[in-house]
């Protein structure tokens, strides 16, 4: 099974230069308990952007380039070889833009962050999935409003 874990905005950023365009208390909190002991596939841009490599998840980091290692990651250099890499069960699809473009998710653990902020890495709109579950959050103490947000195929 195939599950995207990302952060939009309302007009599509998902990153700027190379890291986000917002905090969100909390966000990662939810991120580290969603995608603990899961094999997680990623782009080099989007492991390079971790201080280290986060603990008790597999990283399959997916690279065009054939001489890239880094400690922590496992290379792949296909969409197909990643997810054989990960074996059965869950993969944890974290971005970034490319990466999600080359897949197909079966689940996406969304969180909706309701502003425009400026970016050069945006996702389209999910299709195709159906809206699960939401849990929306007001903006505070200068932390936009966002909402947590479960879709799946079918």
């Amino acid at each position: 099974m195939i599950v995207f874990y990302l952060a939009r905005a309302d007009n599509g950023v998902v990153g700027r230069d190379g890291g986000i365009p917002w905090h969100i208390p909390g966000e990662q909190k939810r991120f580290k308990a969603m995608t603990m002991g899961k094999p997680m596939v990623m782009g080099r841009r989007t492991f390079d952007s971790f201080p280290a490599p986060l603990p008790a998840r597999r990283h399959i980091v997916l690279t065009r380039d054939p001489a890239w290692s880094a400690t922590g990651a496992e290379v792949a250099h296909s969409p197909e070889q990643a997810l054989a890499m990960a074996g059965q069960g869950e993969v944890a699809v974290i971005g970034g833009a490319e990466i999600f473009a080359l897949f197909t998710p079966d689940r996406v653990e969304l969180t909706e962050v309701h502003c425009a902020p400026d970016g050069n890495a945006s996702v389209p709109p999910f299709t195709g999935l159906t809206e699960v579950a939401r849990e929306d959050r007001p903006a505070a103490d200068g932390v936009p409003a966002y909402s947590f947000v479960s879709l799946i195929r079918g």
